[in-house]
């Protein structure tokens, strides 16, 4: 998925119970139930979240609404770890006896999911689902498997440059408006405050590093469905690793420190008061107001190459499917639309920040909370999202990008062999 940083740092599942059936349906192929009960009780995995409390307040009134429109029914809400999800699901789509009929997912899963057989096409209840007309392009696409609906958009997540105030005021320094400055003036904070990085960045930070390589023109892949090719090592895709690696070094941010850095350290860095700039998340807000930098920061979309341009950012988040081996599928949709649906989505960024899917929902979060707007204004200008094919899991998961990352800034490799290397392990992936 790349759960949002919040939820890679929180999360954990929730779960339905499912009863007994009672009304019958035609059984449909690929492991679907053969009844679409009207009555029982359903079960449902969330993600459950550090500080767990404001998630099952705002879950718990959505259930009480959608048991109060459905009569004969009951919602079972069970929370589970996130990092045991994996298997978790995996052994539900194989147990439909023990299965949940509603998850909560990450949306990078989606394409694996479908390939595994164990999520709905919803497409035909999503298009004619009033609240769907209002999600943005981006977060639809993360619920999208070859042109067919798997799920509703619960949240979305995505990341800006967070930088010092006082530091800018006191070296004089203005705020940066291109790639290229971000970088120069990276070097001139780390000369001034060498105590200080420049801009904390990660060898292990693959969503930090992803924007610039969008910006400037690359793409991770090209295709769609199983035809997928690798395109990290194309020559705009190469100039945006580029720009990406350059920031590694004595002179902003050492490769012997910060190569191994993922997204949490690079955040933390900032948020303790070690460094000058970091690109960080909507879901990193209040790690900032915990830390030392509290009232001495604030955030810019992350600038493109060219002055006014915003860099695409990697739209994380996570989404809400039914069970393809749910025998309440009817129900279980009505669930799913209830968990995602516009008032849920607003109870969730009051009670914990979660980023809202709807367009106009986000409009009035921005008015809430003025801190959501350089987000908002990062989706607005179009955000990107990984390939979605079944092989992306495993591409994520076994490292490819950090390890490229990690041989360019430690010197192993220059930029051509390591992403030439990574594109090769891209394409193994993409043709099993």
């Amino acid at each position: 998925m790349q759960l949002s940083a919040r939820t890679a740092a929180r999360a954990a599942a929730l779960v339905l119970a499912l009863g007994t059936a009672v009304g019958c349906a035609p059984s449909t192929s690929g492991g679907a139930a053969k009844e679409d009960s009207k009555t029982g009780t359903l079960r449902v995995w969330l993600f459950q979240e550090v500080n767990n409390k404001p998630k099952e307040e705002v879950v718990r009134k959505a259930v009480a609404d959608y048991e109060a429109a459905h009569k004969g029914t009951e919602v079972d809400v069970t929370y589970i770890p996130v990092d045991t999800r994996a298997q978790r699901i995996k052994a539900a789509f194989n147990d439909p006896k023990s299965a949940p009929d509603v998850i909560e997912y990450g949306n990078t899963d989606t394409a694996g999911y479908v390939k595994d057989g164990g999520l709905a096409d919803v497409s035909q209840e999503f298009g004619a689902w009033k609240d769907a007309k209002d999600t943005d392009p981006t977060a639809k696409q993360s619920v999208t498997v070859d042109g067919k609906v798997y799920g509703a958009p619960l949240f979305v997540g995505v990341r800006a440059l967070y930088y010092r105030t006082d530091v800018f005021k006191d070296l004089g320094l203005t705020v940066p408006t291109t790639l290229d400055e971000v970088a120069t003036t990276a070097r001139k904070i780390r000369a001034e405050r060498p105590e200080l990085y420049g801009i904390s960045v990660g060898g292990a930070y693959t969503y930090g590093a992803l924007p610039f390589l969008w910006a400037h023109g690359g793409e991770l892949a090209t295709g769609k469905g199983d035809a997928y090719t690798a395109a990290v090592d194309s020559p705009k895709a190469q100039a945006g690793i580029k720009a990406y690696a350059d920031l590694f070094g004595d002179t902003n941010c050492p490769a012997a420190k910060c190569a191994e850095m993922g997204g949490n350290d690079s955040v933390a860095a900032f948020a303790a008061g070690k460094a000058g700039m970091t690109i960080g998340g909507d879901f990193s807000h209040q790690a900032m107001e915990d830390g030392k930098v509290k009232g001495k920061y604030a955030v810019v979309p992350l600038p493109g190459t060219t002055k006014g341009s915003i860099a695409p950012a990697f739209a994380g988040g996570n989404n809400i499917g039914v069970l393809k081996s749910s025998s309440h599928r009817t129900l279980a949709v009505d669930l799913m639309k209830s968990l995602a649906g516009k008032d849920t989505q607003r109870r969730l960024f009051d009670a914990m920040g979660f980023l809202p899917t709807y367009g106009d929902v986000r409009a009035e979060a921005k008015k809430k909370q003025p801190f959501v707007e350089p987000f908002v204004r990062t989706l607005e200008a179009g955000a990107k999202f990984v390939p979605a094919s079944p092989a992306w899991g495993g591409i994520d998961s076994s490292l490819v990008l950090p390890t490229m990352y990690q041989e360019i800034v430690s010197g192993r490799k220059d930029v051509a062999t390591a992403s030439g290397d990574a594109a090769k392990k891209m394409n193994e992936a993409f043709k099993k």
